[in-house]
């Protein structure tokens, strides 16, 4: 039987281990490209129309630094504890630490360095309301790296909930009333891309699973599709009631902006739920970038949106 091919680094050619690729690597595994989930801080903030002061533009910068140094500290310790099992997956074998770029002592480290920063941080700079946040969010987070993520439905969970603290705490710093539906729209439109991502990995790991995410012998796909398709219509229908509950045309407006963003938003998860149905809806992010009509519905739902708050 032929041996699969070493990872990257373990090999003449692979990243070197000195004191400059350990570093690159560290950043590498901090996860750069995931960065941009955390400009879910601003959700709150736009829903209120609470984004053009200075002071809010600081404290929301702020937050989205911190929440940035908080997830990079939980990557960092998710990929120490896997660095085993990813070797066994064609993609995250790259990785620094499962490559042997990044010794595991130094991932630990460093996203435990990190993880106490964020909340020390938080607790000169912020409120309260942001450090219990951010202290939330790395509990729950670690716990997971630990043991939730072998939790059936509790890991789905979790990583949910990674989402929704994301989209609460920049409205929580800013003493902003969060409505009921921005959080039912927010946390099962999370949960349908969470389980869209788990059904594309069930589905593209089929005979393997278990090698590479030992949760996933245990869903079904047709579980998994259950999953994904009931929060993406309780997350159009949340959205739904909030653009309806605000009445038509507001005084001062041309056109009912808010409602006609109805149809933007359930354009944008009819267009995601074909990649879920595919298998390939992966990093969420990636499904955006690489598919140019989801993006323009994206726009087109931000433009009508931004008419909305701006009640033009």
């Amino acid at each position: 039987m032929l041996e699969p091919p070493a990872p990257a680094g373990t090999g003449p050619g692979g990243p070197r281990r000195g004191p400059l690729g350990t570093a690159l690597g560290l950043l590498r595994t901090a996860r750069p490209r995931q960065w941009p989930k955390n400009l879910l801080v601003v959700a709150a903030p736009a829903a209120a129309g609470r984004l053009f002061s200075v002071h809010a533009l600081t404290q929301l910068a702020l937050v989205f630094a911190l929440f940035t140094a908080a997830s990079a500290a939980v990557y960092l310790v998710n990929d120490a504890r896997d660095a085993e099992a990813d070797r066994a997956h064609p993609v995250k074998r790259r990785r620094p630490v499962a490559a042997g770029q990044v010794p595991v002592p130094a991932a630990y480290a460093t996203g435990l360095a990190l993880g106490l920063a964020a909340p020390l941080a938080a607790a000169l700079l912020c409120g309260p309301a942001t450090v219990a946040v951010l202290a939330g969010y790395l509990v729950l987070q670690y716990a997971y790296c630990v043991s939730l993520k072998h939790v059936l439905v509790v890991d789905l969970t979790v990583v949910t909930t990674g989402f929704l603290l994301r989209a609460m705490i920049g409205g929580l710093a800013l003493g902003i009333p969060l409505s009921r539906w921005f959080l039912i729209t927010t946390g099962f439109g999370a949960l349908f891309m969470v389980a869209a991502k788990r059904y594309s990995e069930a589905v593209q790991m089929a005979g393997r699973a278990g090698a590479t995410r030992a949760l996933l012998t245990e869903y079904t796909t047709g579980y998994l599709r259950f999953v994904w398709q009931l929060a993406a219509g309780v997350a159009v229908l949340g959205y739904c009631l909030w653009a309806m509950e605000s009445g038509g045309t507001p005084a001062g407006g041309l056109l009912p902006w808010r409602q006609l963003s109805m149809v933007a938003f359930t354009l944008a998860v009819l267009r995601y739920a074909v990649f879920a149905d595919r298998g390939t809806a992966g990093e969420p992010e990636d499904v955006v970038l690489h598919d140019r009509a989801l993006a323009v519905i994206g726009l087109l739902w931000l433009g009508l949106y931004g008419l909305a708050v701006a009640n033009w």
